[in-house]
């Protein structure tokens, strides 16, 4: 049986592989396919395709096929809530715009929360995180987090989030985010295919999560994501009885987004997670 992974990140959000270095460890991993979904920008396919088209040229034949996605940071009831998007007309003017007014809305929260960091004693600035992860780089708190670790002032990322970045704490800051059933309507105005990311991550319960699918299922909710790298075998059974119930497809990904999460690897996750690549029969 063959594999694939619908969940990927790249250094155009905060993962730290290139579009081109994901193309390659997918190719050596044996992947037939996968999704760069990248949080809040699609920035990053163009690079993946071309090195995609370059990898198979060589080979003349297809060795890895993409879907181009994206995962948008979106808000339910105070909950942050990630709807990924598949199959996206990237180019499309209208949904670039959308995404990019929620995007600055992000930088905007960015200057705000370094200036909060550096209250608090951080040696974190704008020019730093640029120089670091790159000028293209969707910044987001795990960016913050790595540079705590990197300087010693946290043991892990964990660490950092719990103190200082999670709601809540003295360092935290909030940004606009697009609302969760409005993200839907942008993806399909986007000719994509709309389907609710790791939803057993978020705060909420099973009985939460069905009244969630229930309002993004009204708005064109497509698929669930019901394969995922810290899914417990209830979660498995769960999703895919909302699966069932509310007639949406079952994507699967590993959230892989390289060291930012050394414990996740590519297509397996954390060694045993299995997406069969029939699955991208629902999507292609």
């Amino acid at each position: 049986m063959s594999y694939i992974d619908l969940h990927v990140h790249s250094t155009f959000s905060d993962g730290s592989y290139t579009p081109e270095e994901l193309v390659d460890y997918a190719i050596e991993k044996g992947l037939k396919a996968f999704a760069l979904t990248d949080h809040d920008t699609t920035d990053g396919i163009k690079y993946a395709l071309s090195h995609i088209n370059k990898r198979n040229d060589e080979a003349g034949k297809t060795l890895i096929t993409l879907v181009p996605g994206i995962e948008l940071s979106t808000v339910y009831q105070g909950c942050d809530i990630h709807i990924l998007g598949y199959c996206i007309d990237y180019n499309n003017k209208d949904f670039l715009d959308t995404v990019s007014y929620y995007r600055d809305s992000r930088n905007k929260r960015n200057e705000k929360m370094e200036a909060v960091l550096r209250e608090n004693g951080f040696n974190i600035t704008t020019e730093r995180l640029k120089k670091r992860f790159g000028e293209d780089t969707v910044i987001t708190r795990a960016h913050y987090a790595i540079l705590m670790v990197e300087d010693g002032v946290c043991k892990d990322k964990n660490e950092a989030f719990e103190i200082f970045l999670n709601p809540g704490c003295p360092c935290y800051v909030d940004r606009m985010k697009i609302p969760s059933e409005k993200a839907v309507d942008l993806i399909l105005s986007a000719h994509g295919k709309p389907v609710l990311a790791h939803p057993c991550m978020y705060p909420i319960s099973y009985d939460k999560i069905r009244e969630l699918v229930t309002l993004l299922k009204e708005h064109g909710l497509m698929g669930i994501e019901g394969i995922y790298s810290c899914n417990t075998t209830r979660d498995d059974i769960e999703i895919a009885s909302i699966a069932k119930d509310f007639d949406l497809f079952i994507t699967g990904g590993s959230d892989f987004h390289g060291t930012a999460k050394p414990d996740i690897d590519l297509g397996v996750g954390h060694g045993n997670l299995k997406i069969p690549e029939s699955i991208l029969d629902n999507i292609l």
